[in-house]
This record gives C-alpha cells, structure tokens and sequence, in this order.
C-alpha cells in the first residue's frame, strides 16, 4: 500500500498563500476522524507559527518558491504605475484582499506597490497599514528565500525597488 510519492521534503523552502514563505521541517502520520493522513509541517519565517498541510491536498495549499529569475521579475514590478484607490474605497479594499489571498506573489508585490504609494500620496488608514505591513513581510520572506538573502536585504531591494513619492508642493 505505497502512498502516491510525496512531492516535498523535510528542509524544503515552500510559500503558504495565507502566511508567506514557509520551511518543510517534517511530515508526520496524522489520526483524523478514525482515518491516518500524512501531513507536512511547516514553520512559517516571518511568524511564531506552525502549520500542517495534508500532503493529499499539498498541491492546492502550498507552492515552491518562486525561483531568482521571478524574484527579479517581481522587484521589477514594483516600479510599474500604481492603481489607486479612486471614489470606490470598498472596491478597492476587495480588490486589494483578494490579491492578498492569491498566492501569487506578482499580485501581493501589486500591494505592496499600491498601499505604499497611496500611503506616501495620502495617507492610509489603520487596515490598509495593516495590510500593507503583511503585503511587505510576506513578499520579503518570499523574496528572501528566493535571493538567498536575509530578511532585512529583502526589504531593503524592495524599497530600493519602489518609486520615491515626491511630496506635493501646494500644501
């Protein structure tokens, strides 16, 4: 009774669309409702954080790390033209949570670029700080483990990467 071979191992770097980028630091046999499943435990980097994935179900609940060639890609975006907010403020909040809960990283990198432009431009309030403060840390851990950098030369390539603001002179 071979299971289907698992697709990840222990020590493997992987992003979690809800959490960020995430290592593989075991699999365990899991009892649930009388059934055993094999299950991936995954600590997350940029939280106090462990989570476990049924490996059966791995494929839609976890992705590989993005490679250097995407990494680059990714900062590159950052210094397209940002979207903003208009008159729709709630159709833009949606928007900008689901782009959230994508998993993909072009769409979280989007974000970041839009929370951090409409921060310096206007001014942000309490959630949308919020969101982009998890926009950052999930795209730099991502970006981090890509690079093989640290944390903190992740987050210094992505401030490199997004356009200064100038301040509007008539205020």
């Amino acid at each position: 009774m071979a299971s289907k071979t698992a697709k990840y191992a222990k020590g493997d770097k992987v992003v979690h669309p809800q959490h960020g980028a995430a290592t593989i630091v075991k699999k365990v046999k899991q009892e649930f409702n009388g059934e055993k499943m094999d299950y991936y435990i995954l600590e997350i980097a940029t939280e106090q954080l462990t989570v476990m994935v049924p490996q059966d179900k791995a494929e839609d609940l976890i992705r590989p790390v993005i490679s250097k060639t995407k990494s680059r890609e990714v900062l590159r975006s950052l210094k397209e033209d940002p979207e903003e907010a208009g008159s729709n403020w709630s159709r833009w909040y949606k928007v900008l949570t689901e782009k959230m809960t994508s998993g993909d990283i072009f769409q979280v990198a989007e974000v970041v670029r839009d929370l951090s432009f409409a921060q310096q431009t206007k001014g942000i309030s309490p959630a949308l700080k919020r969101m982009l403060s998890k926009a950052r840390t999930t795209l730099s851990s991502e970006i981090a483990f890509s690079l093989q950098v640290d944390e903190e030369e992740a987050i210094k390539k992505i401030d490199r990467a997004l356009p200064k603001v100038e301040p509007e002179e008539d205020e």
